[in-house]
């Protein structure tokens, strides 16, 4: 019967071949020949995966050299298949007049136990190995993965998502758009306004705000433009709390021992941020240990003896913490950074707004703005 199922692949006649290998395949399973016409049905049948399984089966079992070869050219063709689907898939993708814009694909943690089977589907969607496809998996927090056109990114972050494997993207032109407010203080109950803040600078008030129910906070605070001006929302407004530590770089000048002079950058301290996030205003409110007034509005200062700017900065994110209960807290921005730090033109077109001094500037400083808005954007989602 064998050779009838030849015949009918010669004279293309699939449909015989079809049915005479169906009671083949019952009768002797497992004859390599017959699993080898089997694997040509499912190709020729647009079913990919089931083809290549068989294939794959035939070079593990199998020594017939002529098997093995036709079992090797299946395979190559059906990876010219899928790559030919693939690129007139991503082609569609990125039509879109928009689809050109800069952008960025994220992987989201997954748990180990899921990692394996994650990976197996990773590694083909984005045709790599399997082993180091699970290293990039990230087991907490974020990791950067791509950076590219959206529209190619957002059609691998789809595939990615229908297999399981959680991710989001974003344009750089959304990180950009948001607007970033220097918080100065926040402003004490029922103040008297100083003269000296233009409160027209400020977006308008959240008409939602229930005063009986939800007290407004007043901060005041620098827009883009270094205006001062003042901001009234409502805890409800705020939908995640970003917290991070900057590092401040130093050079510091060592003397050898041949007295020659040594000199390099160490990091010598960190600066607390802490960001509000106002997704329907698209606003992020930024708090910054050293640009804070912790004199001025609500007293954040303990007694003279014990008035240090980190006490100062626990206290005001003590108040934090009891104004906003049950606002998530994001903190992976250390780990988030490592995998992005090195990414030295995509970082110089993101403005970071942190209002640091600094000698030189550092790539931590857009990371961070990055990290923040990329929250922001996938809240407002």
């Amino acid at each position: 019967m064998l050779e009838q199922v030849a015949a009918a692949f010669e004279q293309k006649d699939y449909k015989t071949a079809k049915k005479l290998l169906k009671q083949l395949l019952k009768e002797t399973p497992d004859d390599p020949m017959v699993k080898l016409y089997a694997a040509k049905i499912q190709e020729l049948s647009g079913k990919w995966e089931d083809a290549e399984k068989i294939y794959r089966k035939l070079l593990r079992n199998t020594t017939n050299s002529k098997i093995l070869s036709q079992a090797r050219q299946g395979l190559q063709r059906l990876r010219e298949i899928t790559e030919a689907e693939r690129q007139r898939a991503i082609s569609q993708a990125t039509s879109d007049e928009n689809a050109n814009e800069p952008g960025i694909l994220i992987l989201e943690a997954i748990s180990n136990e899921l990692k394996t089977e994650a990976a197996q589907k990773f590694a083909k969607i984005m045709q790599i190995e399997p082993y180091n496809a699970r290293l990039l998996l990230p087991s907490r927090g974020w990791r950067l993965y791509r950076t590219g056109a959206i529209g190619e990114l957002k059609f691998y972050g789809e595939q990615l998502q229908q297999n399981k494997i959680p991710c989001f993207w974003s344009t750089l032109t959304a990180i950009q758009q948001i607007q970033v407010f220097q918080v100065k203080y926040l402003q004490e109950i029922n103040p008297e306004i100083n003269p000296e803040i233009n409160p027209e600078i400020n977006p308008e008030i959240n008409p939602e705000i229930n005063p009986e129910i939800d007290s407004p906070i007043t901060i005041v605070c620098t827009n883009q433009s270094e205006q001062l001006g003042s901001l009234t929302f409502a805890p409800s407004e705020v939908k995640a709390r970003v917290q991070g530590l900057l590092p401040i770089f130093e050079e510091v000048v060592n003397l050898s021992n041949r007295l020659k002079i040594d000199r390099k950058t160490k990091t010598q301290d960190y600066t607390q941020f802490c960001d509000l996030h106002l997704p329907k205003r698209k606003c992020i409110l930024r708090f910054h240990d050293s640009s804070y007034q912790f004199k001025q509005g609500i007293d954040f200062t303990t007694t003279a003896n014990s008035n240090t700017l980190r006490i100062n900065w626990n206290n005001l994110t003590h108040w934090l913490n009891q104004q906003l209960p049950q606002v998530k807290i994001w903190s992976d921005f250390t780990s988030f950074a490592e995998t992005i730090l090195d990414q030295n033109e995509m970082l110089s077109h993101i403005q970071p707004h942190t209002h640091l001094f600094r000698r030189e500037a550092s790539n931590w400083d857009p990371a961070f703005h990055l990290y923040s808005g990329l929250v922001l954007t996938k809240n407002c989602d």
